[in-house]
């Protein structure tokens, strides 16, 4: 990617991270130009990574078209938190969906918008990984196939959070959830089972499909402005801890998301048309016990005796999108 990729330090000073650095290379976040247009008041949980990469997408999104942007949003998490009665966080054209249609919807609004000839305003859907990888998925393959003009951004936090933390077809190996308990001989969430949307999308030989996370806000902003600056169907699968679903500490959400990066479970990474184009390298490779011994959705693997046998299998699954991607930096050993 053309951006500078920030590598955080610590200085030994109160200096904030975006000071250290060239304006250009700043955050949305940190401009007075910012939107908010995810504002104050919303009824997010503390330390939710879906309120944060959503806040992040959406102004980035509202910078790159110059402020013309309508956003539909699937039934969810973000839109309950964000959208109770009478009331709304949201400060740009904002329309809530049904669970499973938001890429439907969102096709009709690019549609009547070129009706009209508003070529200038741009449109996004989101949702989480339920309403993406599961009930909405018909509508979202559709979409890629007829490369309906609309940028599709997925919050992923791994289960239906909002309705009380069922498995998703997000939902990682032998996790707990309130549908895949941690009993029986092999507690949680099978192995073997769900979907990776982001290389579904591929498959689609769709203009631009990307990962992201709140473990990289600079690279996120990135990859929402170059999707905006493309046409047709673009996919962006942004990764979100959620702290009562991982039973996580909430001040923690953004180290559990970069743990997740670094072990290689989530790689960052860009395609365009089918064919991966650039990834973000890990400088140094952590073992997956790192990242999944913070999550109390996964304490059942290391109870006595530690579950060995599903820990070398996520780490197997680290290592093939390590392999897959090339993203271990050369040179670079495991981490302890």
């Amino acid at each position: 990617m053309a951006h500078q990729h920030i590598k955080f330090y610590q200085t030994g000073t109160f200096t904030v991270g975006n000071r250290l650095l060239d304006e250009s290379n700043r955050t949305v976040q940190s401009q007075m130009e910012r939107t908010n247009s995810l504002n104050s008041g919303h009824r997010a949980c503390q330390g939710c990574g879906e309120a944060l990469g959503a806040r992040y997408a959406i102004d980035a999104a509202m910078r790159a078209s110059d402020n013309q942007l309508v956003a539909v949003n699937a039934t969810g998490c973000l839109e309950v938190f964000s959208s109770p009665y009478r009331e709304s966080a949201w400060k740009i054209p904002w329309m809530h969906s049904l669970f499973g249609n938001a890429p439907a919807v969102a096709s009709g609004v690019a549609a009547a918008l070129r009706a009209k000839g508003k070529s200038e305003v741009r449109v996004i859907a989101q949702g989480g990984d339920g309403a993406t990888v599961d009930i909405g998925f018909g509508c979202l393959s559709g979409m890629f196939e007829r490369n309906d003009d609309v940028l599709y951004i997925c919050y992923d936090n791994e289960a239906y959070m909002n309705t009380g933390v069922q498995r998703s077809g997000s939902t990682p190996p032998r996790a707990w959830t309130n549908t895949t308990q941690a009993v029986g001989a092999n507690p949680g969430n099978p192995t073997g089972i769900g979907k990776n949307v982001p290389r579904i999308a591929m498959a689609h030989g769709i203009p631009y499909v990307a990962t992201a996370s709140v473990a990289d806000l600079h690279d996120l902003e990135a990859k929402v402005a170059k999707a905006m600056g493309l046409h047709g169907a673009r996919y962006i699968h942004i990764h979100v801890p959620c702290p009562l679903g991982w039973k996580s500490d909430p001040a923690l959400t953004l180290k559990v998301a970069r743990l997740a990066v670094e072990s290689g479970l989530f790689p960052l990474f860009e395609a365009e048309h089918g064919e991966v184009t650039d990834c973000t390298p890990i400088r140094c490779q952590v073992p997956v016990e790192r990242y999944l011994e913070l999550q109390g959705r996964f304490k059942h693997l290391f109870s006595d005796p530690t579950d060995c046998e599903s820990l070398d299998a996520i780490q197997v699954m680290a290592d093939a999108n390590i392999t897959r991607y090339g993203l271990l930096e050369k040179g670079e050993k495991n981490g302890t």
